[in-house]
């Protein structure tokens, strides 16, 4: 069943409480929730489960559906082994905390692996690989999917790659998450060739828009998590406002064989300036996207 989930980088005015008030209030299914330090619409990296008991008891007074956990961990392919154990060991807290809340998925970077980058002997893609090995078998003793993204400054950055590296991971409990509108301000695959390539492989969909700014589509960016205002290429815009074709996506998703969650991933946490409030614009999407669905 195709449903839509509310992503809390859209709320960055919300506690993750008052998110999911507005989600169910605007007629969406589920949330999707960051996990990060210092976010007021997240739950921080380290909690108990006092804390996530009031998260469980918030989504059920709601009537909205905990679906996905999004961390920020993004260091599985570091050559420094205590690094990369680390941020092992913090996504598999985050596991424990999808269980206790009954999310299905969590969000992976697949790995940090920024432009310039080179990686001649592959040492970094076979970290990369296992260690979503080791991860894949402690999400499926949990019945919990990772679903690593379609993100620039990782090594999942094309559709293609993506599909490479989770073929090569060949886990059950790791997918892919699909994500259009970062393959194409990255110059990747437009969706056909996209979702053709990944297409074994999708277990989850974020749904956003954007206009180029000028002719430019020279890529770049300095994080992984963002890209910074004087690097943009690209303005956000409300789903239906900018250059993608949802119905078009939607329907071809749907020949692949996908019919599972779609979520609002409406960046205004990291470009405010670019987006109206959630109450309006993530409302608006939201209601777009229903009509693509339909």
């Amino acid at each position: 069943m195709e449903l839509i989930a509310g992503h809390t980088m859209g709320t960055p005015e919300y506690t993750v409480e008052e998110a999911m008030e507005l989600f169910a209030g605007i007629g969406l299914d589920g949330i999707e929730i960051v996990v990060q330090d210092d976010y007021r619409c997240g739950i921080p990296n380290h909690v108990d489960e006092v804390y996530l008991q009031k998260i469980k008891d918030a989504a059920k007074h709601s009537n909205i559906r905990i679906i996905c956990l999004t961390p920020y961990y993004c260091r599985f392919n570091d050559l420094d082994d205590a690094v990369r154990e680390s941020d092992i060991e913090g996504v598999k807290k985050v596991i424990d905390y999808a269980v206790f809340l009954g999310a299905e998925y969590v969000r992976i970077y697949g790995g940090s692996f920024a432009q310039e980058e080179q990686d001649g002997d592959g040492g970094k893609e076979r970290r990369l690989v296992e260690a979503m090995r080791i991860l894949g078998d402690v999400a499926a003793a949990k019945n919990i999917t990772l679903v690593l993204e379609d993100h620039f400054n990782t090594m999942t950055v094309t559709a293609r790659r993506a599909a490479e590296i989770v073929g090569r991971i060949n886990h059950p409990n790791v997918g892919i998450l699909y994500d259009q509108v970062n393959l194409a301000f990255v110059g990747g695959e437009e969706y056909e060739e996209a979702i053709e390539l990944q297409k074994d492989y999708i277990r989850y969909v974020h749904v956003k828009d954007l206009i180029f700014k000028g002719d430019t589509r020279e890529f770049k960016a300095s994080s992984v998590s963002h890209v910074n205002e004087d690097e943009r290429i690209v303005s956000s815009r409300v789903v239906g406002e900018g250059i993608m074709d949802w119905k078009a996506i939607v329907e071809k998703l749907r020949k692949s064989g996908y019919g599972g969650w779609y979520s609002l991933e409406y960046e205004r946490r990291w470009h405010p300036q670019d987006l109206p409030i959630a109450d309006v614009g993530m409302k608006n999407s939201a209601e777009h996207l229903r009509k693509c669905l339909q």
